[in-house]
């Protein structure tokens, strides 16, 4: 006689394997989703008026960690930078690249002496701050500008100035609240 071992029936061990392989999967995507958000993203709360009307106070956007390891910083990237104190971090619009000399005059940038020309407002700026002379910048620096060019800490002011790569946290690239306004963020010249 031979030894009779106990079998489940046949569907209730495909429920089990189906729980168990939901159940992994689930495990599966949650760490890695935490690994992306961990390592490659981030979340910034927009604070102020400076990146109005774009964002708005309170807006919270994705932040992409990895992309400038990848490729360079392009002109109108929404960046987020730390301060050179590394006290604060904030969110501006690239406007000027390395190489270039940038001036604000008459209200008008000026990217090597040539009137920048960018729709929604982003070629105007009422006060130059330091950029009312020609403003060069180093082979790894970026001139950032507010959108609400009137309220917004950037780098025409000396406690912001020319940003360097290594000030640079990431490119913001997706809106995620407010619900109602949620999508990509258009940064094409």
């Amino acid at each position: 006689m031979g030894i009779v071992f106990y079998q489940e029936p046949d569907g209730e061990r495909r429920t089990v394997r189906y729980i168990t392989k939901w159940i992994v999967d689930l495990a599966v995507v949650f760490v890695l989703a935490l690994f992306l958000v961990q390592y490659m993203g981030m979340q910034y709360r927009v604070s102020g008026h400076s990146m109005e009307p774009a964002l708005e106070d309170g807006d919270t956007v994705l932040v992409n960690r990895v992309v400038y390891r990848f490729s360079q910083p392009k002109r109108l990237d929404l960046a987020v930078f730390r301060a050179r104190d590394g006290s604060r971090l904030y969110l501006k619009r690239i406007i000027g690249l390395p190489g270039e000399t940038v001036q604000i005059q008459d209200g008008r940038v000026y990217i090597n002496g040539t009137p920048l020309d960018l729709p929604g407002g982003l070629s105007e700026a009422g006060l130059a701050g330091m950029a009312d002379v020609p403003t060069e910048l180093g082979e790894n620096e970026y001139f950032l500008l507010g959108d609400n060019r009137s309220s917004s800490e950037d780098s025409r002011f000396e406690n912001i100035g020319n940003v360097s790569l290594d000030q640079i946290v990431g490119k913001a690239w997706f809106l995620a609240s407010p619900l109602n306004r949620l999508g990509f963020l258009n940064t094409e010249e």
